[in-house]
């Protein structure tokens, strides 16, 4: 019986660096995933969501705007990565938490109804013989919460404590006990990086999979 095949990594057709432009842990899990060099940077912007912007504007401005920022911090070309996350009940924003009590307070106001996450996805190609030099996409997740009691929602909180998240629950840790049905076109998006449609577009700036040149 032959050995296992060889493990043949992705790989960009150029040594362009590779930016990923978030402080999340999470986007960062999730892009490593695709066994590519990257560095992090953190955009400096303000994500307050401008008057009578709807949720998918307010996303996909600050995924750009979180690009653009990047890109004021590199000297040389990169294919800068950057992402934003926008959930909604009725079309009413639902930011980060921050804590305990603003969380509970979320997750009452959402138990039992759906959710919309809208996750947003910016490739900001700054290489000077680029085609595609900014690809943009928003990818909606519809999230169904369970009806669970005060005394269950509380101590989710205190176990997982995630008052970074949009919505009070990582769906990719003990707050999947939470959700009755996801519905979306990409199971990553609703972490916060939407894998399916970033290797797209890193296809459409070039980056060849699997040690074979990109169609």
């Amino acid at each position: 019986m032959s050995g296992p095949l060889p493990v043949i990594f992705m790989q960009p057709t150029s040594p362009t660096r590779l930016i990923l432009g978030s402080s999340s842990v999470y986007r960062q899990a999730l892009l490593a995933r695709l066994q590519l060099p990257f560095d992090v940077l953190i955009p400096a912007i303000d994500e307050t969501p401008q008057p009578h912007e709807s949720p998918t504007e307010t996303a996909l401005r600050l995924a750009r705007v979180k690009a653009e920022s990047i890109a004021g911090q590199v000297n040389g070309p990169a294919l800068i990565i950057a992402s934003d996350q926008v959930a909604t009940v009725n079309d009413v924003h639902i930011g980060k938490p921050g804590n305990h009590a603003r969380a509970l307070a979320q997750l009452q106001m959402m138990r039992g109804r759906t959710v919309v996450f809208h996750s947003a996805l910016c490739l900001l190609d700054t290489r000077a013989e680029s085609t595609t030099p900014v690809q943009i996409d928003n990818i909606q997740t519809i999230v169904t919460f369970r009806a669970l009691p005060d005394a269950e929602l509380d101590a989710y909180l205190r176990r997982e404590q995630p008052y970074d998240c949009a919505g009070s629950a990582k769906n990719e840790g003990l707050g999947i006990a939470l959700i009755e049905s996801i519905v979306s076109t990409d199971p990553t998006a609703l972490t916060g990086l939407p894998l399916i449609s970033l290797t797209s577009m890193l296809r459409l700036a070039g980056v060849a999979f699997f040690g074979a040149a990109s169609p």
